[in-house]
Formats: structure tokens, sequence, C-alpha cells
């Protein structure tokens, strides 16, 4: 897997480079819209374009899911790619966004990078490795409590007319709860905070794979969990998500399932 995740860190910084050659002139970038308040640009496509021929190079035969490209051949081995995540922040001049890329192995995260070009910061993680933010360990601490605690999470604007109502007053109730929230506005970078304990706990509706196939393994391989928020699948094929450590998690998810 360090053969995949070597791959991964080049794609990242590849995409990164293109990403932030055009960071300050995003006025001129051709803008359209995939669905209601969901952005792209061609920077979007570039970026992963050059993902895509980083691992092609290296793993002709593998698949990939990316945010602009879909699902490009089938197998055991999955590339989950978001060549720029946060791209309304990015438009925006916002500077929370980030390259995302996971590896999946038969159905299970193996590898996770997500880079940060603006704080040039590499999270990574391999499966039973642990998890990095560039050379350093990331531990989450497993006592941590609910009580004042500084919780991420996303408005659920790809579904808005789902799950809006029971969003607000779960966020009420963890407002009531928790010491502060957080809408960054990037669910990759998000789950990354939450790793390195710049976040205390995170829950979203609605996210995609790509989103959240490489923090998710960052988390776990920091100590975290995370689950779905709904009883329904997977928090990978759901999208709706909590995370923290464990106590938190657990208080987190009962709070959030009791105004459901």
């Amino acid at each position: 897997m360090q053969a995949f995740l070597n791959t991964a860190i080049k794609a990242a910084r590849d995409a990164a480079g293109v990403v932030m050659r055009y960071s300050r002139r995003v006025h001129q970038l051709d803008v359209r819209s995939k669905s209601r308040n969901e952005l792209v640009t061609q920077v979007d496509v570039m970026a992963e374009e050059l993902i895509v021929a980083n691992i092609r190079e290296r793993y002709p035969d593998h698949a990939i899911l990316g945010e602009e490209g879909g699902q490009q051949g089938h197998g055991d081995i999955v590339w989950i790619i978001d060549p720029l995540d946060g791209t309304t922040n990015y438009l925006s001049g916002f500077p929370m966004f980030a390259v995302s890329i996971g590896v999946q192995v038969k159905g299970r995260m193996e590898v996770g990078v997500v880079y940060d070009p603006n704080r040039e910061e590499l999270f990574t993680a391999l499966r039973g490795g642990g998890a990095m933010l560039d050379d350093r360990k990331l531990r989450m601490d497993p006592k941590k409590s609910l009580e004042g605690a500084l919780i991420g999470t996303g408005f659920p604007y790809r579904m808005n007319d789902k799950w809006m109502e029971q969003y607000l007053n779960q966020f009420r109730a963890v407002m009531q709860v928790a010491g502060d929230v957080r809408r960054p506005g990037s669910a990759a970078l998000d789950l990354c905070y939450l790793a390195a304990g710049r976040l205390d706990g995170f829950w979203e509706f609605g996210l995609q794979p790509w989103d959240i196939a490489a923090g998710s393994l960052i988390v776990r391989e920091a100590g975290g969990i995370i689950s779905s928020i709904t009883d329904d699948g997977d928090f990978m094929e759901t999208g709706n998500l909590i995370a923290g450590p464990l106590k938190l998690h657990g208080e987190l998810e009962k709070l959030l399932k009791e105004h459901l």
C-alpha cells in the first residue's frame, strides 16, 4: 500500500499546483452549475485529469471514481478522488479547500490522502498504519466529551428538502450542549481537522463518496469512530455521517438521533 500512498501524494500535489495557479484569477474561470449550490470549473476538471493521469501511468487497470469524471473501469481496486473539495470556497477566495484521494480495495479503504494547498498541509493514512499530518502522528482523545466541544458540520445543500428540517433541529440541540459549531465548507478538511484535534466532532447529511473516502480513513486511523446518522446503510452509501472520538461520538450520535 505504500506505493499507492506515494502515487496518491504525488497526484494530490500535482493537482494542487493547478488549483493554486488559478486561485488569483478565478474571475476568469468558466463556472457551471451541476445542481443547486453545486459548482464546477475547468480547474476541477484539469485537476482531476492530472490525478487520473498519475494513476493511469502506474496502475492502468485500476478503477477510478471521480467527482467530475464519474466511474471509470471496474475491479477490486478503486481510486476515489475529489480534485477540489470546496469549489464554492475556492471561487469566493475563502481558503478552505483541498485535494482528496482515497484507495479502496475490495470495498475497504486502505489509503487516504488530503492535501491543503493553502497551508501546505498533507494529511495521510494507511489502514493499520496510523494517520499523519506531514511528519506528525495524529491521535484523538477517546475521553473527549460533547460538553464544551467544538463541532464541525455542513448544511445538507444537496438534499435540502429531505433533511433540512431535521438538520436544523439537530443544529439547535448541538448548540445547546457543545461549546460552538463551525461550518467551513470542505468535508475532506473537516474530517482531517477532526483527526488533528482542531475539531472535536463532526456531522453532515448528503455527502458523496469522494467527499469522505480519504478523510474517513484518516479519522479512523487517528482513533476516531465514523458511522451513519441514518439506519439505511453504511455512511459511505448514505453520505449521512457522524464522526468523533469514542465518548463524544456516542454522545453526539444519541443526541442527533433523538432529533432526527
